[in-house]
């Protein structure tokens, strides 16, 4: 479904391509992303998006933000809002959507066809605007985890659905073990 010589532009949502690859059980290598859809067209941008949680000391999403921001990669991030639900329970809200949307509109003109990393629903209208513009737009996520990290509107939409898990291969590594610095301390002290 893609073609060499198109102009390609990816919009990345990034708490909802988390959420489907840690369903999967796997990392995503940003730069082995880049580097494939780089290979099946000319990408013209790389967009992730991301809600930052700004009153934490550190945020465990900024290294990756700032290597994606230094790697090619336009990053658009907005602070996220803390709550407390009604069961008294902490709640983060950060949602991306409408900026996601208006940049893959304005760009629109200078694209053929829109990859999207998302699986959520709420994106089904723009889908069918960039469509009615006559861009082609692939949309990847899973059916593969449970539940499946897809919108069924979503995905009959989209000109093309890309299964994150047939990625894996290609733009995937394996999830990190946790270091446990436990035995990490015992292994130095076990050299001297």
């Amino acid at each position: 479904m893609f073609y060499r010589d198109e102009r390609l532009a990816l919009f990345i949502d990034g708490s909802n391509l988390y959420a489907a690859a840690k369903a999967l059980g796997f990392d995503i290598d940003y730069k082995l992303l880049r580097q494939e859809f780089m290979r099946r067209g000319k990408l013209l941008r790389a967009f992730y998006y991301t809600a930052l949680l700004e009153n934490d000391e550190y945020s465990p999403i900024r290294p990756l933000v700032d290597w994606l921001h230094y790697n090619g990669f336009t990053m658009v991030t907005k602070a996220a809002k803390e709550y407390i639900d009604s069961q008294g329970r902490r709640k983060v809200k950060g949602n991306m959507d409408i900026e996601l949307t208006v940049d893959a509109l304005e760009l629109a003109p200078h694209v053929d066809h829109v990859v999207l990393f998302s699986g959520d629903g709420d994106f089904k209208p723009l889908i069918e605007a960039l469509q009615r513009k006559g861009k082609r737009v692939s949309v990847v996520s899973t059916i593969r985890s449970q539940p499946p990290m897809i919108s069924d509107e979503l995905r009959r939409q989209a000109d093309n659905f890309i299964e994150l898990d047939e990625l894996r291969e290609v733009i995937g590594r394996p999830p990190r073990e946790p270091r446990n610095t436990d035995n990490d301390a015992l292994a130095e002290n076990s050299d001297a």
